[in-house]
Order: C-alpha cells, then sequence, then structure tokens
C-alpha cells in the first residue's frame, strides 16, 4: 500500500527517516525534545560520506526494506555528492529527501551556506558530528595517520576550516581548532544550533513544534532508543 506520494505506507501512522549517520543526534534530539513517537530514525554509516557512489543503493534498499512496516518514509540526507544519482532514487521510490546539497546546509541554511562558499570556496566542515569522529573519519579516511605525506595532496584546494557547532560545548571547540592546526587550515567557528533541519523536517510533513534545544544523553549513537520512537545506526 502507498500514500499518495508513492511512499510506502502501513497501518499506524509510522514514520521512518532515513538518515546519514552524521545527523543521528540531531535527529534524535528533534524526535525526542517534540514528543513525535511516530517516528523511527535508521542510520547509515557517516563514512559514507568518503564514498558518496554507495549512498544512493544503500538509502533504496532501506526504503525498501520499510514497505508495509511505515506510513511515511523520508530520506534524512541531502545530495551529498551522489551528482543527482540520490534525487533519481528518491523519484523512483516516491520519497522525499531533506533539502539541500549537504548535511551542512540543514544547519546553515541555504542562503548561509551559499555565502560561506562564496566567501572561500575552499571550504573544509565540521559538524559535532565530524569533530568527534574526526580521527576515524578524516585522519584515517585519507591515511593520514599512516601516510602524513598524503596532506599537502589531499588538502591542496582547501583554505580554511569552519566548525558548524550545533552545541555550545568548549571542548568540541578546542578539538574542532586542533583539527585546523592539524589541516593546516585557517579556522572558523559558527553557531549554527539545529538550524533549518528542524524546519525541514516541519516541510516535510513531520508535526513538529519548537525544539527545547536538549541534548540527548548518549556517548555516541549506535543504537538508541526514544520512547516508542527509536534510532538505529548500521
Amino acid at each position: 500500500m502507498t500514500n499518495p506520494s508513492g511512499a510506502p505506507t502501513a497501518p499506524g501512522g509510522r514514520t521512518l527517516v532515513v538518515a546519514c549517520g552524521a545527523l543521528a543526534r540531531e535527529l534524535l534530539q528533534v524526535v525526542q525534545a517534540n514528543g513525535l513517537d511516530h517516528v523511527d530514525v535508521e542510520c547509515l554509516p557517516a563514512s559514507y560520506h568518503n564514498t558518496p557512489d554507495v549512498i544512493p543503493d544503500a538509502v533504496a534498499e532501506r526504503v525498501r526494506a520499510a514497505a508495509g512496516r511505515y506510513d511515511r518514509v523520508f530520506v534524512g540526507y541531502g545530495d551529498c555528492g551522489t551528482g543527482g544519482r540520490l534525487d533519481a532514487v528518491c523519484a523512483e521510490l516516491g520519497v522525499e529527501r531533506l533539502p539541500g546539497d549537504h548535511c551542512y546546509e540543514f544547519f546553515t541554511g541555504s542562503s548561509a551556506f551559499a555565502q560561506l562558499h562564496a566567501e572561500e570556496l575552499g571550504t573544509f566542515f565540521l559538524t559535532d558530528y565530524l569533530v568527534k569522529h574526526f580521527d576515524r573519519l578524516v585522519v584515517k579516511a585519507f591515511w593520514l595517520d599512516t601516510h602524513p605525506e598524503l596532506l599537502p595532496q589531499v588538502f591542496a584546494n582547501y583554505r580554511r576550516l569552519v566548525y558548524l557547532a550545533q552545541s555550545d560545548d568548549p571542548e568540541l571547540v578546542e578539538r574542532a581548532r586542533a583539527a585546523a592546526v592539524r589541516l593546516g587550515l585557517d579556522f572558523e567557528l559558527r553557531r549554527t544550533g539545529l538550524g533549518n533541519l528542524e524546519a525541514s523536517i516541519v516541510r516535510l510533513g513531520l508535526p513538529a513544534v519548537a525544539s527545547t534545544g536538549r541534548e540527548p544523553a548518549a556517548a555516541d549513537l549506535v543504537t538508541v532508543g526514544s520512547g516508542t520512537g527509536s534510532t538505529r545506526s548500521a
């Protein structure tokens, strides 16, 4: 059974968000703060950003697996370097994704994100999640721990590192600053909070209200619960 948009449907009015693992904590925060007990979030590995060609098929597999179990399915990704392939998959499956080219846009808003690029095309972005997992998702993923000589090649076109902060955490700011030093980039801090992420969910049809800004007590979202809703990561 499908709803008018063509997305997989099921009795009970439950909603699934198939999302990037880098958004897991923030999506859970929105779900918890707004009492969205009918919403589940299933997260794919954040490391897929380093190999974006795998994102469309991985998302399609999760969406198809949701058929008959959920009334609505949304995709919690930007284009994320898929070159339009993710949009093609969403169109084929009759589901919508969060608007924007990257998850960074969810936090900054499209106009502010465009301005950041206009200021400096060579900008490397970090979010709270990426700061916490910088060694795994950046240093080790690009072999900088074992082959530091690759650093000038990998980051040759970057000039600055902008930390888009969802929380007010001095420790994360210092870790982000250290990451900029590690990469040889200028450092800037932009505090975004949840930015447009929550508004984007509202526009996609989820009944949310103003967020309280509470941070869930989860060290690293691999598998956590949220009332009758849940967040799961691959």
